[in-house]
């Protein structure tokens, strides 16, 4: 399969980063609410991938994929290519989870995707639970309405942190599926949401 690697970080970089990490932490967390408007495709190629634009109409993230087929490995970038989540797909027991990694995946994982027991146990809807490694505190992805296309990402006390609705234009036409809303709520990290919508994106064999 045919992998795009992004820009790596060296260790002179890392050094640096680590010394500004407080800094570089503020460029994904905002004291306003967040709208994003995500493109379940590439720009290369309009292949698989995901584009993330900002309110601007910038481009603030994404992830090209130039292979065909369902991705088990993808790497999510900022605008200019920099590595900042690396999300691996494991299949374990015939029960599919998703591992993110901080950068290239050197280290070990920042949380784990599996679905819930409501979702195994078959009933409607879908429901997933995000378990962060470094603290035990776990997060759920649960669509809305039934609506496979539409979910919301809740804390540990069911407080809606970040949520996707399909996009509407300006005349209110509702766009395709692969195109939707999303607002990510003060204080919250969206590039770990948009890890998030990763996550989302390999579940439904978009990316």
């Amino acid at each position: 399969m045919a992998k795009v690697h992004p820009l790596s970080i060296s260790k002179t970089d890392d050094a640096s980063t680590a010394s500004t990490s407080s800094c570089s932490n503020n460029k994904y967390v905002t004291s306003k609410r967040e709208t994003f408007t995500i493109w379940m495709k590439s720009l290369v190629m309009q292949g698989k991938g995901c584009t993330a634009f900002d309110e601007n109409g910038e481009i603030v993230y994404r992830i090209d994929n130039y292979d065909a087929k369902h991705s088990n490995e993808v790497y999510l970038m900022d605008l200019r290519g920099k590595l900042l989540f690396t999300v691996c797909e494991k299949k374990m027991c015939f029960f599919p989870s998703w591992k993110g990694y901080k950068n290239n995946g050197a280290n070990k994982p920042l949380f784990q995707v599996r679905k819930s027991c409501r979702s195994i146990l078959g009933k409607k809807g879908f429901a997933y639970k995000v378990t962060m490694r470094s603290d035990g505190s776990c997060y759920r992805l649960e669509g809305l309405n039934g609506k496979s296309s539409e979910f919301r990402i809740t804390d540990s006390n069911g407080g809606v942190v970040a949520e996707t609705k399909r996009k509407q234009s300006s005349s209110g036409v509702v766009l395709g599926d692969d195109v939707f809303t999303l607002v990510v709520e003060p204080h919250v990290d969206h590039s770990f949401i948009m890890a998030l919508v990763t996550v989302y994106g390999l579940i439904r064999h978009q990316i």
